[in-house]
């Protein structure tokens, strides 16, 4: 959890840019592709200022904590200290449509259960940012992880936010100290049911997709 990474103009600025479809590389409604209900957009290059700043400032924070999870999983991959040396690395793939989207959710709607990955090079953490005020702005609408052990049932977990509140989780798999060392568990990530109002959200994924 990021407690109050953003403070509310800054919210309330990122969630009215939803409208503007000059930001945005592509719109995607869940609906038609069996991911739930409500709709999202992939911003386009160059990313607005703020979304820009938060993609910088915090894949260096996160970098080597993805090192530590991937050498505790037996994971070959190891991440540069910086986002734009990352980012080299995908273009280098063929992974060039940039990631960071902004979702938006009105009463009924909700994202089914999923995981986040665009290609062959896979950053293994990723932000969620809530732009909008439970209780005033819209109810239900909850964060929820479910992490799959091997051989066992998936445990889910809510997470509360208030706006402009984060929260950082893995895209797939993180590991989980065991009686003979660090095991893999799986991750997925959605939203439950908005309730009433209508609720917006920032997706920061450090990757970029084919």
């Amino acid at each position: 959890m990021l407690p109050a990474l953003l403070d509310a103009p800054t919210c309330r600025e990122i969630a009215n840019h939803y409208s503007d479809d000059t930001l945005y590389r592509s719109r995607v409604v869940m609906a038609r592709h069996g991911f739930g209900m409500g709709e999202y957009k992939y911003f386009q290059y160059p990313l607005p200022a703020p979304v820009q700043l938060l993609r910088q400032a915090l894949y260096p924070r996160l970098a080597p904590l993805a090192n530590d999870w991937n050498a505790r999983m037996g994971i070959d991959t190891r991440y540069p200290a910086t986002h734009a040396s990352f980012l080299s690395r995908c273009h280098d793939a063929g992974q060039t449509r940039p990631t960071p989207l902004l979702l938006r959710y009105g009463e009924g709607d909700y994202n089914c259960l999923h995981q986040d990955l665009y290609g062959e090079h896979v950053f293994p953490l990723q932000v969620a940012i809530l732009l909008s005020e439970p209780g005033r702005d819209f109810t239900g609408g909850e964060f929820v992880l479910t992490e799959q052990p091997p051989r066992m049932q998936s445990r889910a977990e809510v997470v509360p936010l208030h706006q402009g509140d984060a929260v950082v989780f893995a895209v797939n798999q993180r590991p989980v100290a065991g009686t003979r060392g660090s095991y893999r568990v799986t991750m997925r990530h959605g939203v439950s049911r908005v309730r009433s109002g209508q609720r917006h959200m920032l997706g920061i994924i450090f990757h970029d997709a084919r």
